[in-house]
Order: C-alpha cells, then sequence, then structure tokens
C-alpha cells in the first residue's frame, strides 16, 4: 500500500515538473539595467497533458548587500512586480522541448528606490493540470545583478 502512494506520488510529481516553466534569460548572475528594458524569456517544457494558463508575475527584489546575506524566498516576499497577466507561449524550442514567451519589461529604477547590486527576478505562475483540474503554484528565481 505504501509504495503505491508513493508511486502515484512520484508519478503526480514527475508530470508537474513536465509541465513546467523556467527562466531562460536573463541568465542567473547577468547584468540588468536599473529602469532600462528587460526582455525575459520564460520556457514551457513539453507536457503529456496540456495546461490551463490562470496568470503570471514578473518581480524583482533587492537583495540584502551584507557578505553572506541571502534574498528572501519568493515565497515571502516578491518585490516590484512589472509584469502580472497572462503567460502565452506560442514559438517553439528545437527539438520539440517546449515552448516560449518572450516578455519584455521595464526592470525597476532607482527613481523607485530600487539599489544598484544583487537582486532576484522571480517568475510564479498558476496553472491547472488534469481532470479535477489541480491548480498548480509554481514559483522559479534567479539572482542577477542591477547596475546603473
Amino acid at each position: 500500500m505504501k509504495f503505491s502512494v508513493l508511486a502515484t506520488t512520484l508519478g503526480i510529481a514527475t508530470f508537474v515538473s513536465a509541465q513546467g516553466t523556467r527562466i531562460g534569460s536573463p541568465a542567473a548572475g547577468a547584468n540588468v539595467k536599473l529602469g532600462a528594458p528587460v526582455t525575459i524569456q520564460i520556457i514551457r517544457n513539453n507536457g503529456l497533458q496540456a495546461s490551463t494558463e490562470v496568470g503570471m508575475a514578473l518581480c524583482f527584489l533587492s537583495c540584502p548587500t551584507s557578505a553572506g546575506a541571502v534574498c528572501p524566498p519568493p515565497t515571502s516576499e516578491l518585490g516590484d512586480c512589472p509584469f502580472v497577466g497572462m503567460f502565452q507561449p506560442t514559438t517553439l524550442l528545437p527539438k520539440n522541448a517546449g515552448e516560449y514567451e518572450n516578455i519584455t519589461v521595464t526592470a525597476p529604477g532607482s527613481d523607485e528606490s530600487f539599489p544598484a547590486g544583487r537582486a532576484q527576478l522571480a517568475e510564479v505562475r498558476l496553472h491547472l493540470i488534469g481532470g479535477g483540474p489541480e491548480p498548480i503554484l509554481e514559483i522559479n528565481n534567479i539572482t542577477i545583478n542591477m547596475v546603473n
């Protein structure tokens, strides 16, 4: 009995990750200019079953500057969210590896009291999968450098 529950749970986790997204660009560690346009590429992996998109947010959060400090987790704080809307990927990746959407936003600027330095770019996506359907809240993030 325990094995079948575990196998079912692992199967669901694998299925959900197959429907998952990731930040394709900018790359982790990239420099992003304060107050300038930046194109964020969100890639959705191919899945066995289509998902119904509910919404997405793309957010920037300044990180602490002290040595060894880490950014707050995006599950507790998102910061400035210049994009809140629908995720509508339409462009296929080579070799049927998924699809993506490029979303251009204006990065927060120093006029908004957003400092130069280390920051977090977070993608928050809500989608539905399965016959139920089941709601899936997905959060991905990378660390970038905000520069003047």
